[in-house]
């Protein structure tokens, strides 16, 4: 089976989940006797993906298309027609996307693949094209919507109309919960019947051993040895994370506990407004901020905190969760949070209801046995989830669809 796999990052050039949840697919999927040629947009050396092909659709490097192309952030999309761009313009995300359309295009006039996989409203039209020219199936694999990503806003009309263009053309959607099949249905008018819900996983064994650095929040250390609790998030500071809401949350629980302190690791266009909400709220001092942080300083994040908050105001599934998980955190999510559909022993919440939030936090800071109970709880229902299990289904999703069996 060959899949021309679409996608727009890849770790360890990555600025979210969606590459983390590309690589560990495509890998379970190689696993699987698929052969897979991975185009991204940028060129960039990536280790430990010896099982597929990388393509790179443009000489930009990996900084470059993070920086200023606006992935996550649509405001920078201003123009709908890829034809009305100068070839070769890539100095915004429009001018990238044509370059990658063209790029996939060359590549299918010499090899037809057998399914298509296109990740998200970035490789859609990519993806829409290559099917025009191989009559391949095309598969649209939704890990956000202009919906979530917008939050409360209603988000920018030309990236919904690509997506309504996508899922319109898609032979076959794959949604990454029930939450985000639910939106695609009515906002997209789209049917039930052909989205396929596959949750995300978590490959334990990609995280791998490594020694905890008690250098790397020496302070917040010697915090907990005073009896403080750690509260954390790991995250893009953007609107859709909810991350205000959050903030004033955090106020409110260390009015009723004063041993509470929040770090917030990560970085994004919310940054400076989310530290100017601190220092309003008097809680300046107990909120710390890391900046943009992989790798072993992204563990550490992880492991240094008691309880994780993910706190989206629409979240289609929430991979951090599971991370969180595996690094040892009691988890509270939003009840707007696809990740609540595989994990039980956790606590929810309305993503506005700060006061209910402030109460979640404080109830597991104050009661060890509470504490200890989610913790372990979770990691049972976390280890049940398999990257193999999801590239299973795929894999019978592109037998079916090349064998023209409606499933």
């Amino acid at each position: 089976m060959n899949i021309l796999m679409l996608g727009w990052e890849l770790p360890p050039h990555n600025s979210g989940g969606l590459g983390v949840a590309c690589y560990h697919m495509s890998k379970a999927l190689a696993q699987q006797g698929a052969r897979i040629d991975f185009v991204v947009p940028y060129q960039a050396h990536h280790p430990d993906t010896e099982f597929m092909t990388i393509h790179a659709a443009t000489p930009l490097e990996p900084l470059d298309r993070n920086g200023l192309m606006g992935a996550y952030d649509s405001k920078y999309v201003t123009t709908q027609s890829l034809e009305k761009i100068t070839p070769g313009d890539v100095r915004d995300i429009r001018g990238v996307q044509r370059q990658y359309v063209k790029f996939v295009e060359n590549m299918v006039k010499k090899h037809k693949p057998d399914a298509i996989h296109a990740h998200d409203w970035l490789t859609m039209e990519a993806g829409m094209r290559a099917k025009a020219l191989t009559d391949a199936p095309l598969i649209v694999h939704v890990h956000a919507t202009e919906f979530d990503r917008s939050g409360d806003l209603s988000g920018n009309p030309i990236v919904h109309e690509i997506e309504y263009q996508g899922l319109m053309m898609a032979d076959r959607i794959i949604a990454v919960s029930n939450i985000t099949k639910a939106i695609i249905v009515k906002k997209y008018d789209i049917p039930a019947d052909k989205i396929e819900v596959i949750h995300n996983a978590i490959d334990v064994q990609t995280l791998g051993a490594y020694e905890y650095d008690h250098q790397t929040y020496k302070y917040l250390e010697w915090l907990k040895e005073e009896g403080y609790t750690i509260v954390a998030t790991v995250t893009r500071f953007t609107i859709q994370k909810g991350l205000a809401h959050f903030i004033r949350a955090a106020a409110r629980a260390c009015e009723k506990h004063d041993k509470l302190v929040f770090l917030l690791a990560g970085d994004g266009e919310q940054r400076d407004e989310l530290m100017a909400l601190s220092a309003e709220l008097g809680i300046a001092d107990k909120v710390f901020f890391t900046g943009f942080v992989r790798g072993k300083q992204w563990r550490d994040a992880y492991n240094v905190a008691d309880i994780f908050v993910m706190s989206s105001v629409s979240e289609p599934f929430g991979l951090t969760a599971l991370e969180a998980a595996h690094y040892n955190s009691a988890l509270i999510i939003t009840r707007q949070s696809g990740v609540g559909e595989v994990l039980h022993s956790i606590f929810r919440y309305d993503f506005w209801d700060t006061d209910v939030l402030a109460d979640q936090i404080v109830g597991i800071a104050t009661s060890q046995a509470l504490a200890s109970e989610l913790k372990a709880n979770v990691k049972h229902e976390y280890a049940r989830l398999s990257w193999h299990d999801v590239a299973t289904k795929c894999m019978q999703l592109y037998d079916h669809m090349k064998q023209g069996v409606t499933v």
